[in-house]
C-alpha cells in the first residue's frame, strides 16, 4: 500500500511505511536510477532501518575504456543517491509519530544542495556498494559523509553532501 493509499484508508502513517514510500520513489519513480541497475538493499526495519546502493559492473557504465573503469558520474550519482536517501531515512527515523504526516508534506521539496566528491582511485570491480551517515541535522539541513566500495572493499571514492529537507 502506497503512502497517499495508506492516508486515505485513514490509517496512521508509521516510520516503517513512510520509509518504504522513500525507498520505493528513489528505487521505481526515478528512471536514471533505473537505467543504471540501481539496488535499493535494505537491513532491519523501522527505526533500525539501514540502507547501501549496490551496483553491478556493466560494460554500459564505463568512463576510460582503456583501462575499463567506472564512469565518474556514475559514481557521483550512487554517492548522491545514497546521501539523499539516508537524509530522509534518518529525518523520518529522528521524527516523532505525531509528525509524520507533517513531513510528508515536505517529502516533495526536498533535494540536493551541494555535494563534493574526492574520487580515491580507479573504480574496477564487480560489484559497486555506497554507504552514507548522517554528519550533521539540522531543521532545514542535513549533512552526510557518502562512502563508495568495492566488492572486496577497496575504498572508490567519498563524497560530502548537503541535503534541503524542504
Amino acid at each position: 500500500m502506497s503512502l497517499s493509499e495508506h492516508t486515505k484508508a485513514n490509517k496512521k502513517i508509521d516510520h516503517q511505511v513512510m520509509i518504504n514510500h522513500v525507498i520505493a520513489l528513489f528505487r521505481d519513480n526515478m528512471p536514471f536510477n533505473q537505467l543504471l541497475g540501481l539496488e535499493f538493499i535494505t537491513q532491519g526495519s523501522g527505526l533500525e532501518t539501514q540502507i547501501s546502493l549496490h551496483l553491478n559492473w556493466q560494460p554500459t557504465l564505463t568512463g576510460n575504456p582503456m583501462q575499463k573503469i567506472l564512469h565518474g558520474g556514475v559514481t557521483a550519482t550512487m554517492l548522491d543517491t545514497i546521501g539523499g536517501l539516508v537524509s530522509i531515512v534518518e529525518t523520518i527515523k529522528q521524527t516523532a509519530l505525531e509528525h509524520l504526516a507533517d513531513l510528508q508534506v515536505r517529502l516533495p521539496t526536498m533535494g540536493t544542495i551541494d555535494m563534493r566528491v574526492d574520487y580515491l582511485r580507479p573504480g574496477r570491480g564487480e560489484r559497486f556498494i555506497a554507504t552514507a551517515a548522517v554528519i550533521r541535522k539540522g531543521s532545514k539541513l542535513v549533512v552526510c559523509r557518502m562512502e563508495l566500495h568495492n566488492e572486496k572493499g577497496d575504498h572508490i571514492a567519498f563524497g560530502t553532501g548537503t541535503y534541503m529537507l524542504g
